[in-house]
């Protein structure tokens, strides 16, 4: 498998708190890979430092072979790695299909002056998006909300729009961080099936921020565990779970 994100050696250090320390690893084309750990094991640091949110103290992140640290979200974003967040990034006020378009806009390649005098090409080209962001939202199953406020959905139906908006900018890689909170057991199910069929049909690999551990065993390609900043452990999720440092520092004692 082709390396599409490296993570190494990263350093993040607030005020002697360090969030990361020396954490490594990567993702492979077409995987998905699970990343796990306590409270403050530093996964959601990793994804703000990939994503271009945070600068690492040291360190760094390639994409796809490329060094992109340093480089704005939007620049990292174009390059084909998106990130979701924990909190909905849905903007209040506006419907489920509006939301889904403004992950489209930001890519128009019509001008100012099109805009403003409705030109033919931008209209062609309002009408094309309309589309592409009607097809996404069927393929995820949710075209039926498309006229709801997108802030009146259920936390996980918004986690599935977010997911659904960032597939409009065909990324490589999508980076979810805990895309399963509050998820009912029938609803944990239909996110890994998502997953596994986007990951199937649309070639795109994840990197899966998560603390609902049946999620991720049951989707995950391989899985990562940290503790204090840094990877302690890696594998398949047989050999995650049976992996002692695992069991005692994740898991906790009483599961040994």
């Amino acid at each position: 498998m082709n390396r599409l994100l490296e993570v190494q050696d990263l350093t993040l250090d607030f005020g002697g708190f360090k969030a990361l320390d020396g954490a490594s690893f990567e993702v492979n084309e077409g995987e998905i890979v699970g990343l796990i750990g306590p409270n403050g094991a530093g996964k959601t640091s990793v994804i703000n430092v990939a994503s271009g949110y945070q600068p690492a103290h040291a360190g760094s992140v390639r994409f796809a072979g490329e060094v992109i640290d340093g480089k704005s979200p939007d620049a990292i974003a174009r390059k084909g790695l998106r990130r979701t967040f924990q909190t909905s990034q849905l903007f209040g006020g506006m419907t489920v299909f509006e939301n889904m378009l403004t992950g489209l806009h930001a890519s128009s390649s019509a001008g100012i002056l099109a805009a403003a005098f409705s030109t033919r090409g931008m209209r062609r080209e309002e009408d094309a998006m309309k589309e592409e962001a009607w097809e996404a939202l069927c393929f995820v199953g949710m075209e039926q909300f498309a006229d709801r406020l997108g802030t009146a959905l259920s936390f996980g139906q918004q986690r599935t729009i977010e997911i659904a908006r960032a597939l409009l900018a065909r990324p490589r890689l999508l980076m979810l961080d805990e895309p399963a909170v509050g998820l009912s057991l029938p609803r944990l199910e239909e996110l890994a099936a998502l997953l596994q069929r986007i990951r199937a049909e649309k070639k795109i690999a994840f990197l899966l921020v998560e603390h609902v551990l049946k999620l991720v065993m049951n989707v995950s390609d391989r899985v990562i565990v940290m503790n204090a900043g840094r990877k302690i452990a890696q594998g398949t999720p047989a050999e995650v779970t049976r992996d002692p440092h695992v069991i005692e520092i994740y898991l906790g004692r009483q599961h040994a």
